[in-house]
């Protein structure tokens, strides 16, 4: 089966390849930096969507249509059928899911003109309004946390955007874990917020506020998160040793994906701890990075901080905070790690306490939204 690259930034063009590699008659879908990928792929590959992903290393994940298809299914299952706003890149899953949705529901996606802003996802949810024999017709779009705090902020001085947050009937949130102030705000401003979990290989969100959609099964497995079902990817192309890596089958033959993210499951609910490899040696003890953002997000000022390891003479490892400027404007930077220092202690201990805040302009992100931790750490690491 030939596969064919995307190139440029207009969605409507992965949606016209989109249709056509979903409904079997033209090639497979290329996103992603496909320059170095064969012309050609197994039977029954829709998309091959190739990230370099937070930490720079390139994989090209396989996704067939009836697995794109199954999570498009579930994922109407769990919140409804409606017609859909793609707010996020195409090229990046979760905003290609947006119009695998739409293709399978039989609806035209709205697709935000220009650069995601306050104002044109506002305008584009004002024109999504429509009915079918009298009925309105839910709408539906899918955000990145990032996006959704710009929201929040602009909503707090323009009504037309807290309207159009409104007007959602389920706004899914994933790409990275969701501050709980920012769901406590979404919340109060009445928007209608869903935590979505999964990554490419699972064809995206697979599990929604910590329940796996239809079809899809959990396990935790030496604290590591598996997930298994018919939204798993075919593995990574041309690259057998790593597909065999994380994609293992049990002894019943079924086939799993490792996640590398640890986790919990209580009473079904999935509970993510991070990143089990996020982890640095400082003083000779093992400190999670995820663990410790998680505590400096509750700090006032550093809802959206990331925190970074980077080589420490005295400790071999420390953590550094960053954060963008902004509300930290108004108030001490000094005073922000003293606070976030004591959040970390309480929380985790002595050893885990942040050695530095660095603020920016801007974070680093990838083009799906999310902080580009690798590129953040070296920034981090060129100031020493």
């Amino acid at each position: 089966m030939k596969l064919e690259p995307v190139t440029g930034d207009d969605p409507r063009d992965v949606l016209r390849a989109l249709k056509s590699a979903l409904h079997g008659a033209g090639p497979a879908l290329g996103l992603g930096l496909v320059s170095e990928l064969p012309g050609e792929v197994r039977p029954g590959t829709a998309v091959v969507v190739t990230t370099s992903g937070s930490t720079g290393v390139p994989k090209s994940v396989v996704l067939s249509r009836d697995a794109l298809t199954a999570s498009a299914l579930a994922t109407a299952d769990r919140v409804g059928e409606g017609a859909w706003l793609l707010a996020l890149p195409a090229s990046y899953v979760a905003g290609m899911q947006v119009l695998v949705r739409s293709i399978v529901a039989d609806r035209e996606p709205a697709i935000l003109s220009g650069s995601f802003t306050p104002q044109s996802f506002t305008a584009a949810a004002s024109m999504m309004a429509s009915s079918d024999r009298g009925q309105r017709i839910p709408t539906y779009t899918s955000l990145v946390p990032a996006q959704l705090s710009r929201l929040l902020d602009a909503a707090d001085e323009d009504r037309t955007v807290l309207t159009a947050l409104r007007s959602f009937e389920t706004i899914l949130v994933g790409g990275q874990a969701l501050p709980p102030v920012t769901l406590e705000r979404a919340e109060t401003a009445g928007a209608r917020i869903v935590r979505t979990y999964g990554s490419t290989e699972t064809s995206g969100g697979c599990v929604y506020d910590g329940v796996p959609l239809r079809g899809v099964n959990l396990r935790v497995l030496r604290g590591e998160v598996q997930v298994s079902g018919p939204v798993l990817a075919e593995g990574y192309l041309g690259n057998g040793e790593l597909t065999d890596a994380a994609f293992p089958r049990s002894p019943d033959g079924t086939r799993w994906y490792r996640t590398g993210d640890a986790g919990l499951l209580e009473d079904g609910v999935l509970r993510v701890r991070g990143r089990i490899d996020n982890v640095i040696v400082s003083g000779g003890v093992n400190v999670s990075l995820d663990r410790v953002e998680r505590i400096v997000r509750t700090v006032a000022g550093l809802t959206d901080a990331v925190v970074v390891g980077v080589p420490d003479e005295r400790w071999g490892e420390a953590s550094v905070v960053v954060a963008t400027r902004g509300e930290s404007l108004r108030r001490s930077e000094s005073i922000q790690l003293e606070e976030a220092r004591a959040a970390v202690k309480e929380a985790i201990g002595a050893h885990a306490r942040p050695a530095r805040l660095v603020l920016v302009d801007e974070l680093a992100t990838l083009p799906s939204g999310k902080p580009d931790r690798e590129a953040i750490r070296r920034a981090v690491a060129a100031l020493h």
